[in-house]
């Protein structure tokens, strides 16, 4: 091999390292509400979601986090013709730089 070639060999390989991400971590974290309607019920169901992954990272130690790949969907539990009542379950990707956390005590 010439210079030349374990030169561009070396600045690659540098590339590759430079360009790969940090490693990171991630897990799916939801919340399911069941409550008359449909509109309460995703509502709290997306607000009760934020508040545990805030409750879930504190207790993990976890400073710095992204949420991504939000879903929610909404299942008909009960029909009466005068109301209904849905459950509506959040869910979405929590990801941090590092290896897994364990639960504070």
């Amino acid at each position: 091999m010439t210079s030349r070639n374990v030169l561009a060999a070396a600045v690659a390989g540098l590339l590759l390292i430079a360009a790969a991400p940090a490693h990171a971590e991630c897990t799916r974290l939801g919340f399911s509400v069941n409550d008359y309607g449909k509109e309460g019920p995703m509502r709290d169901a997306k607000e009760l979601l934020g508040k545990y992954i805030e409750k879930w990272t504190a207790e993990r130690g976890i400073k710095k986090y992204t949420v991504s790949q939000e879903t929610m969907r909404c299942e008909l539990f009960l029909d009466f013709i005068v109301f209904d009542e849905h459950t509506c379950h959040a869910e979405a990707t929590v990801c941090w730089s590092g290896s897994a956390p364990v639960k504070k005590n």
